[in-house]
């Protein structure tokens, strides 16, 4: 049976019981309890096919996509958590590659200045033992000429010695003589 029928038996139902005529009453159709039978009746039948469709269909469409949305979301969830897990490691990993790397810059670093030290101070002891025997060979260089320097003083003395005592004093003296007066001084 369709709807439109069984409306129609409802119509006709109820006016049977009326007497098969219908009267114009002053209240308002809704509340004419000449109308109460059919509203009840087609109350419980839109009720019936409206508890029907929600709980055949539509509810259970509702409870899936509920269910569909909350397991995405657990997903979701987790794999924000194993992202985020994975970046920590990440992290992790990164800072340690990090102060190893710091870590052998600073031991390369330390093994140049090292090597650097090493090759200043070879540097520099050669520079040292050069100027060492320079300063050994200008030490000799000046000795002998301050014995030169002071062998000829001593001729030039003696020489200056014999000429002033011919000379001034009137004496004659030779270099020899004039040789043994300034050893003598020299000695005191």
């Amino acid at each position: 049976m369709t709807l439109i029928a069984l409306m129609n038996l409802a119509v006709t139902a109820a006016e049977e019981a009326h007497g098969g005529e219908h009267e114009a009453s002053d209240a308002f159709p809704p509340f004419d309890p000449t109308y109460f039978a059919s509203q009840i009746f087609w109350l419980l039948i839109s009720f019936g096919a409206l508890y029907f469709l929600m709980s055949r269909w539509i509810l259970p469409r509702i409870g899936g996509i509920i269910e569909e949305r909350r397991d995405r979301i657990a997903d979701d969830l987790d794999a924000a958590q194993e992202i985020t897990s994975e970046a920590n490691e990440t992290r992790s990993n990164y800072e340690q590659a990090l102060s190893d790397a710091r870590a052998r810059a600073h031991s390369h670093a330390a093994d140049a200045k090292d090597a650097m030290d090493k090759e200043i101070a070879a540097e520099t002891a050669e520079v040292d033992a050069a100027i060492s025997t320079k300063s050994d060979e200008a030490e000799k260089t000046l000795a002998e000429a301050r014995v030169k320097a002071l062998s000829e003083v001593r001729n030039i003395a003696k020489s200056t010695a014999t000429l002033l005592a011919n000379e001034i004093g009137g004496l004659n003296v030779t270099e020899t003589d004039a040789d043994a007066a300034i050893a003598s001084l020299e000695s005191r």
